[in-house]
């Protein structure tokens, strides 16, 4: 069906038009009238000659809207060959009617009409379509879904007023050609901004150039009418929906014979708000520029809004030109200017640039006001930069600008976060004295710092000062007394408070229940939660995102992600949105049991929904492919979420620092490290650690050291995690001296030994085959109070089997099993290792002791076995067996792999290997088959793998190749 041409009509010659519309408007109530009264459908005709389509019989549907009937007609008033779209069209007609004369007839109407035929024009009827300038078939497609359900409903009701005010004869005019005169009036007559926009939206048929012109006429008139702001909506709308490239047509149509209706101002200014409300930069300045072309200056509050988008953006470029442009052309940059471009900055991680524009306001004859200062002291906190955040704070009260209670509320929540409550309460203090009240917040933020101190004393006198001056608790008050009386106080007490709050009735039931939730869920009482929250939904009681939060967070905690993810389903089914909180602990869930890719993927899938995905998120995930192994996974989502415009905060850095730091990347991590400190971060311990570690792992213990000066002139403190690392850098290079000395440096800046430090130093003797002082350093380690773990039991055990002490390696098992220790799996496998280089006899009693303690072989056995059967000469035996392990889908390593190329490189050489089968040979088989039998009943199957074994015989030369093969 041929679209109708849009009409463009200027607004003195559509009068006449209005006129002839009136005439037939009121010449057609008479046939309407007469439709109202005979309150039937008529059936169609019948004729066998010609039948006409369906969208021309008369009809009529009759709707009770209160105390009107609405009839519903789809008889042209004047019948058109040129717009046949108009013969779809529906007036509608209203007669009021009293209640009681209403029942009769609608009685009547129902008694009389057939019911098979009403339903049908029920279910197709649209009240909204009849007054669409455009086909069926071109707008319902687009026009009726950009308008939601409630922006429909309003319009309908604003629609029907317009004709009960007798104004129906531009619905007509219009819904025969788009036409801007008729459109603008309508739009008037909505009398609000937001119903004549969402008809506008309505209106909007297709985007081709006779409807854009139009739509640009419709903006003129709008905005020579006194309504420039539903102008400038038209037009935003308009250049999101046609895009970028398209929309340079909007500004040419805008700009030919603006003058008839608008200044040059007006007209640019509406262009440049409008693109950016769409987020089209570029546009925007080419508009800055074609306004000072014509000698026009831009609105101080759109150059503003101009600020955002492009370091929203990242355009710094185009934000220095812009500023130089407002320093020569005007208009003047404000305070408001200034704190924009700040914030921008310094959201992006450019404290210093922040910093710079701070101190030459006073140039432009601007004052940093307590926006200002907030800014910088909330960027520097954010980045552990405290002393810097409390010298602005001074200077802010030396300026004579007074803090607000954001500004001590930023500062005691760093100190808090920092451990030093003792600062936190003198600066609480101090400001009472100066005549600022702390808050609620403020109060919260002091008491979440006394229990995270595990001060509960404090946090309780704390919360009785709060009550006793008046200052209302809130339920983040609770939350944080509850959480802290479960971890750190009694269980009475917790019981006690919870029954002073319900008696107070300082808190709806809504938020007790919440703390109730939360407080099972700290005390780990997990089942009972959940009890309460489905005994909630049943009684109909309204529960808040927190207390699914509360549950969520727990499951995700305890490593039960399939019954957090069962909570969220119950959570969305009852129509609540998940909160930020709500997909880290989902995102966490996965991550801990190596579900990255449908972490991913479920992130994703958030983020297209609008949910509130945070950089909490992104860093979860991030550390989550670093411990499985995915580094260019981690690297690849670091990027996309600088793309995504989330600047990485101290946290992250320190992710990605610790994971390219373990994965042997220590260049990258440092590199990274250096930027972290470009973009004004104050590196903490763990970021300083990760990379000391790392250093420490490659062997370049220099670097290590230097960077644990650094740390120190930093004002940071080494704790027992960077010596520990140092003492091991130490014991791998075999320089013993170093790292007592290091050792004995721990006592000086007061730090203790811990049970870590001691095995360092004992594994380091027995890698120098120096038992002595490995015994000596064990007697150390009784008498400063640690006792042995597994771990220093494996590091004896490992010391005496590589020195071929076996029946001391054995004591020490024996050692081991009485003191109540439980030996895993490197335990059995040091042993095991021990065993194939022992004599036999000996071998095959200490193999029958390995197997009474219920030995449980992994990768690492498979690969020690198959190596000494490789040295013992039998390297057909070796590729046999791993023949067999792959007939299961066993999943071999890289050591795997080249102990089989190796046998195959044997067998190949033929290097007068023993052939005969020896004792040593069945023992290893036999310990092979053990080996085997567990592992292929207790390893589950699975039909694909990554790679799989497959030995190739090459024929008469007895060489054979080891393949990877990929997945079936």
């Amino acid at each position: 069906m041929a679209r109708p041409k849009p009409c463009l009509v200027h607004p003195f010659k559509a009068q006449s038009e209005c006129a002839y519309f009136a005439f037939q408007f009121i010449s057609s109530k008479l046939c309407f009238c007469y439709v109202r009264l005979r309150l039937r459908l008529r059936p169609p005709p019948s004729s066998p000659a010609r039948i006409l389509p369906p969208n021309r019989w008369m009809s009529a549907t009759v709707r009770r809207v209160r105390n009107t009937l609405k009839v519903c007609s789809s008889l042209p008033f004047v019948p058109s060959s040129s717009t046949s779209h108009t013969s779809q069209t529906l007036i509608s007609s209203t007669l009021t009617l009293s209640p009681k004369t209403l029942n009769s007839q609608l009685s009547q109407c129902c008694s009389t009409s057939s019911s098979s035929s009403s339903s049908s024009v029920d279910r197709n009827f649209d009240f909204l379509q009849q007054f669409s300038p455009f086909p069926l078939s071109n707008s319902s497609n687009s026009s009726i879904t950009v308008i939601n359900s409630n922006e429909r409903r309003r319009i309908v009701v604003g629609l029907a007023k317009l004709i009960k005010k007798q104004q129906g004869y531009l619905l007509k005019g219009f819904s025969r050609n788009f036409c801007p005169y008729f459109l603008v009036n309508i739009m008037k007559l909505l009398e609000n901004r937001q119903i004549a926009f969402a008809f506008f939206k309505f209106s909007f048929g297709d985007d081709s150039e006779e409807t854009l012109r139009s739509s640009c006429l419709v903006a003129h008139f709008l905005a020579a009418g006194g309504l420039r702001f539903l102008a400038q909506d038209l037009l935003s709308w308009v250049v999101a929906r046609i895009g970028f490239y398209r929309s340079c047509e909007v500004v040419e149509f805008m700009c030919q014979e603006h003058h008839k209706y608008e200044s040059d101002f007006s007209v640019l200014d509406s262009l440049m708000r409008a693109f950016l409300n769409a987020e089209m930069g570029s546009r925007a300045l080419e508009i800055v520029d074609r306004m000072r072309e014509v000698g026009a200056r831009p609105s101080l509050s759109a150059v503003n809004i101009l600020f955002k988008l492009l370091l929203r953006t990242g355009d710094y470029g185009s934000v220095w030109k812009l500023f130089r442009d407002m320093v020569r052309k005007g208009p003047c940059p404000m305070n408001y200017t200034f704190n924009v471009i700040i914030l921008g900055f310094v959201r992006k991680g450019y404290l210093q640039i922040g910093e710079n524009l701070f101190h030459i306001m006073r140039k432009f004859r601007c004052e940093p006001d307590v926006y200002t200062y907030n800014i910088l002291i909330n960027a520097c906190c954010i980045r552990g930069q405290t002393s810097d955040a409390l010298a602005l704070l001074h200077l802010m009260v030396g300026s004579g600008c007074n803090p607000s209670i954001v500004t001590f509320s930023t500062v005691i929540n760093t100190l808090c976060k920092e451990g030093n409550v003792v600062e936190a309460r003198k600066l609480f203090d101090g400001i009472q004295e100066i005549g600022v009240f702390p808050n609620t917040i403020m109060y919260n933020t002091l008491i979440d710092g006394y229990v995270k101190a595990r001060d509960i004393d404090q946090a309780n006198m704390l919360y009785e000062e709060m009550r006793n001056k008046g200052v209302a608790a809130d339920v983040v008050t609770f939350n944080i007394m509850v959480a802290g009386h479960y971890k750190y106080g009694r269980e009475e007490d917790v019981d006690r408070l919870l029954k002073d709050l319900t008696m107070s009735g300082l808190l709806p039931d809504r938020s007790l229940s919440d703390i109730s939730v939360a407080g099972l869920c700290w005390a780990g009482r997990l089942d009972e939660a959940m009890e309460i929250l489905e005994d909630m939904l049943e009684k109909g009681i309204a529960i808040s995102v927190t207390s699914f939060n509360s549950v969520i967070a727990a499951y995700s905690h305890a490593g039960l992600e399939d019954r957090a993810f069962e909570v969220y389903k119950i959570m969305l089914k009852f129509g609540l949105s998940p909160s930020s909180s709500t997909c880290s602990s989902l995102l966490m869930a996965l991550s801990k049991k190596g579900r990255l890719q449908e972490a991913r993927v479920l992130m994703n899938v958030m983020m297209e929904k609008g949910n509130p995905v945070n950089k909490v998120a992104f860093t979860v995930i991030l550390d989550g492919y670093f411990r499985t192994g995915g580094v260019q996974a981690a690297q690849s989502l670091w990027e996309e979420m600088e793309s995504r415009g989330m600047s990485p905060d101290a946290v992250a850095f320190s992710a990605l620092i610790d994971g390219l730091s373990k994965a042997g990347l220590v260049e990258e991590a440092y590199n990274v490290f250096l930027e972290m400190l470009e973009r004004g971060f104050v590196p903490n311990n763990y970021a300083y650690n990760s990379l000391i570690g790392g250093f420490c792992n490659c062997g370049r213990l220099s670097e290590a050291l230097k960077l644990e000066k650094e740390m120190k002139q930093r004002g940071l403190l080494p704790d027992i995690f960077t010596i520990n690392m140092i003492i091991n850098g130490f014991c791998k290079q075999g320089r013993m001296k170093s790292a007592i000395d290091t050792f004995m440096d721990m006592h000086r800046i007061g730090l203790t030994p811990d049970v870590v430090t001691f095995n360092t130093l004992i594994s380091g003797y027995c890698k120098a085959f120096d038992m002595a002082n490995a015994d000596a350093f064990l007697n150390k380690m009784y008498a400063s109070g640690w006792d042995p773990d597994i771990t220093t039991y494996n590091i004896r055990i490992h010391g005496f089997c590589s020195s071929r002490r076996m029946n001391r390696a054995v004591m020490m098992l024996d050692e081991l099993v009485l003191s109540g220790a439980v030996p895993n799996t490197v335990t059995y496998n040091t042993m095991m290792n021990g065993v194939c280089n022992d004599i036999l006899e000996r071998a095959m009693i200490l193999t029958a002791k390995l197997l009474k303690m219920a030995f449980v072989p992994n990768i690492v056995t498979t690969n020690l076995l198959l190596s000494h059967l490789c040295k013992q000469g039998l390297p057909e035996r070796t590729l046999m067996w791993g023949q067999k392990l792959s007939e299961f889908c066993f999943d071999f390593d890289e050591i795997t792999y080249k102990i089989l190329d190796r046998a195959c490189r044997n067998i190949q050489e033929d290097a007068g290997y023993f052939r005969e089968t020896s004792g040593k040979s069945l023992f290893l088989d036999f310990l092979m088959y053990i080996t085997y039998d567990y592992l292929r009943r207790y390893r589950p199957r699975s039909e694909t793998r990554q790679y799989s074994f497959q030995l190739i015989d090459s024929g008469s030369s007895g060489s054979c190749n080891v393949t990877k093969k990929g997945s079936l």
